[in-house]
């Protein structure tokens, strides 16, 4: 079954249950109404169910490779890359002073949802590229904007980030990196990088990477660190690609999925960059990169989730197999009990996980829009809890459709094992989701769980308005945000922080059960008397909500248990 966009449930969901219309009535969003974005949503739907399907098996079975230090890209990424250009996809979001649409960041949201539920490897390539442009309006000086800016936003250009080094993954201040001031302007970068996702391609006039390096005087750890900014080619008088820079691609990584899209180990031989930002300032630079990755990868997940879930139930509506207990069945697998309650799993789930990135992204540009401070926090709460339960669903649904598809889903032939394979690294880069869950309870909670509790407020406050109509639903969600804020609680009176990190995977996963209930009850008071939204809210409620108190069990155990095996005891 090809992909098709789910336009109808992001419109649903703009318009009933994250409240777009806030987004729209600010004087920086004004012209982005609901009207304009359901035809800039159906415009990329488009794109996505004509040119990028097709070529989802094309990056699986015709792999990303390097030839004599040349990426050569699988067929047909190059043409889907340039309609993706030619369209404006690269970044809806970014500045319109540099060719940007100026689009709402929940609009681009959709909009990479759906190219990563159509081919999750072409799309990493502009996700990338969004999140160095992010970086640099934020952080680089008016020259550079001006130079690098209109190529990245136009898809000219594409970006990079290049932070792990063999020894440094996810301890960013271990790196070995150097930088040494040219005396032009310019510094001299020298070092490795590895996992440098679309580190080159083949169709793109020039890749610039954003490197993490140390300056000479730079202290030690991630307090040292510098950004700079690396072309491929460096841009001549003109500003166009000019000679080639001393960096080169040593190799593609072999990955258990995601094979077209080319994972890079990168050389830096004294190339020529420029700071970005303050030297030694470059983490901050790069939070604002990875910030914006976490919640496209967030999306990532929920897009690959989206298209596993489509193949499954085409699967299960053509597949004949056994007797239906049905009196009026439809004679196929969808009327088994066990495959219609995986279905339902997957449907419901990605529906939360949507809600809740589309509801990070609403504070997201709220915040930038009126500058207040709440909607800063609450889109910094948001953030690990979307990338988290994003991926965490799209590799627990992607694997339900391996199930769904029985043994013919072992059987590569189908298509329903590469959506496991490629979506597995979500729940991996940009920062795994143990370590969201450590920020959400560590750096989140810095406030004393301020932000938290006004969220578990709005919670509360909607479901005792809920009620009324359908208590069967706001009841359970009633108990189940009390029994979350007592957590909280607990989170904010412990001091060592290793008790909190110890449980976080467990609470972050219990914050997004709750938040998702929040939302499906949202939905179903659109239409309660039965409608679909309804139904699938009901079996949320009653079949994954209550997972929570498993979860909040674990979230307040402490680190003790987990150090009761010494080391001996683990490896006997």
């Amino acid at each position: 079954m090809p992909y098709r966009a789910p336009l109808k449930e992001y419109q649903f969901l703009l318009d009933h249950v994250v409240d777009y219309a806030q987004i729209a009535g600010t004087d920086r969003f004004c012209e982005a109404s609901s009207d304009v974005v359901e035809a800039v949503l159906s415009e990329a739907g488009r794109l996505c169910e004509e040119v990028l399907d097709p070529l989802q098996r094309n990056g699986d079975t015709d792999p990303a490779r390097l030839e004599n230090g040349i990426v050569r890209t699988s067929h047909g990424f190059a043409e889907g890359y340039q309609a993706i250009a030619n369209g404006g996809w690269v970044s809806t979001s970014a500045s319109p002073e540099y060719g940007g649409m100026g689009l709402p960041l929940t609009v681009t949201t959709a909009v990479n949802e759906m190219m990563a539920g159509a081919c999750l490897a072409l799309q990493l390539n502009p996700l990338m590229t969004q999140g160095q442009i992010e970086a640099l309006e934020h952080h680089a000086s008016a020259q550079i904007k001006a130079l690098y800016l209109p190529k990245l936003i136009s898809g000219e250009w594409c970006g990079t980030m290049n932070l792990t080094e063999p020894q440094a993954g996810s301890d960013v201040g271990a790196l070995r990196s150097q930088a040494k001031d040219n005396g032009d302007g310019t510094y001299a970068v020298t070092g490795q990088k590895i996992y440098i996702s679309w580190g080159d391609n083949d169709f793109s006039e020039n890749v610039c990477h954003l490197v993490l390096a140390r300056l000479p005087d730079g202290p030690s750890g991630t307090k040292g660190i510098s950004l700079f900014l690396v072309p491929k080619l460096i841009p001549d008088a003109a500003g166009q690609p000019g000679v080639a820079n001393s960096l080169k691609v040593i190799s593609l990584e072999h990955k258990m999925g995601l094979h077209g899209s080319p994972t890079a180990v990168m050389q830096y031989e004294g190339a020529r960059g420029w700071l970005i930002g303050k030297p030694h300032d470059g983490m901050r630079a790069m939070f604002t990169m990875m910030n914006n990755a976490r919640l496209g990868v967030g999306g990532q997940g929920i897009g690959a989730a989206e298209g596993a879930y489509q193949k499954a139930l085409s699967y299960a509506k053509e597949r004949r197999q056994g007797r239906s207990m049905l009196e009026n069945g439809s004679g196929t697998i969808v009327d088994h009990a066990d495959v219609r309650r995986m279905l339902l799993t997957m449907r419901s789930d990605i529906f939360a996980a949507r809600a809740i990135a589309l509801a990070n992204a609403v504070a997201l540009d709220m915040a930038g829009a009126s500058d207040d401070p709440a909607w800063a926090a609450r889109a910094a709460l948001l953030t690990p809890i979307s990338k988290a339960f994003g991926t965490d669903t799209g590799v627990n649904v992607a694997d339900l459709g391996v199930q769904v598809h029985g043994g013919m889903g072992f059987i590569e032939e189908t298509g329903a094992a590469q959506f496991s394979r490629d979506v597995r690294v979500t729940a991996i880069y940009e920062g795994t989701n143990g370590i969201q869950s450590m920020d959400l309870v560590a750096r989140k909670m810095m406030d004393g769980g301020r932000a938290a509790y006004a969220l578990l407020d709005e919670i509360a406050a909607h479901a005792a308005l809920a009620n009324a109509q359908l208590p069967d639903l706001a009841e359970p969600l009633a108990t189940a945000c009390e029994a979350l804020r007592s957590s909280v609680d607990w989170l904010v009176e412990q001091s060592d922080l290793n008790d909190r990190f110890a449980g976080s995977v467990s609470f972050l996963k219990a914050f997004a059960r709750v938040l998702g209930g929040h939302y499906h009850l949202k939905a179903a008071l659109v239409t309660p008397d039965q409608g679909s939204n309804c139904k699938l809210a009901r079996f949320y409620m009653n079949a994954l909500l209550g997972e929570y108190i498993g979860l909040l069990q674990q979230a307040r155990q402490g680190a003790a248990d987990l150090y009761a095996l010494s080391f001996e005891e683990l490896t006997a």
